[in-house]
């Protein structure tokens, strides 16, 4: 199957998914197929996203990645000595992650960002959301956005990636890039927003955006 052909795929499932009601049941789909060799999942590029390398630095603390996919992200983060949980609503997505990572000290799960684990709640000192609530729309992004920044501690960090457009520009295809207001909708501090584009051709511009809760008092 082409590169068109993944995302045309991809794309299709998710349309599908979202007319039923369900904004997230795609993705259980997709990496099912995935899995069984019929489809390929166009965004699993087996090594870490570059705006994750390019910005985080050897540390400690717990650490969490939102939407973990097939792992690349969390196996990074581990590398560099955090405490890692992992999690994707595709329960095939989590368990091909622990197969490629056998031994990982990565603590893998399946959960919904929709409907996070209570526990979770202002747990985590850092929390990495990675091209995630791109893919969700109107309701289903608002509510992402808003328990992505529940999950962090007070003093942790927030680090949003996503594909950027102007408030103007149509928001086309999934996945459907952010706007600054919505990045800027992460009800945290900002640290920085960065606008930045890749070496794609043609380019694509993205937001990497560093966000921090207040310590506790």
């Amino acid at each position: 199957m082409s590169e068109d052909g993944q995302r045309a795929y991809a794309r299709r499932l998710a349309a599908e998914s979202i007319a039923e009601g369900d904004p997230t049941g795609w993705f259980e789909r997709l990496y099912a197929a995935a899995q069984r060799g019929e489809a390929i999942v166009p965004w699993a590029d087996l090594e870490p996203n570059p705006l994750l390398r390019g910005w985080v630095r050897p540390g400690s603390g717990r650490a969490l990645v939102v939407g973990c996919g097939l792992g690349d992200d969390a196996e990074h983060l581990a590398g560099l000595g955090y405490d890692v949980t992992a999690f994707d609503v595709a329960e095939s997505a989590v368990a091909h992650a622990r197969d490629r990572f056998p031994g990982s000290r990565v603590h893998y799960r399946a959960a919904d960002l929709l409907v996070p684990p209570p526990e979770w709640r202002r747990a985590f000192d850092l929390v990495v959301e990675s091209y995630t609530v791109q893919v969700l729309r109107a309701e289903a992004r608002e509510r992402a956005i808003a328990n992505t920044a529940d999950l962090v501690a007070p003093g942790g960090t927030l680090l949003v990636i996503a594909r950027a457009r102007e408030e103007a520009d149509d928001p086309g295809r999934m996945p459907w890039p952010l706007t600054r207001t919505e990045v800027e909708s992460f009800p945290l501090p900002v640290v920085r927003i960065e606008d930045l584009y890749d070496d794609e051709d043609p380019p694509v511009r993205r937001w990497r955006a560093e966000f921090r809760r207040a310590a506790a008092a």
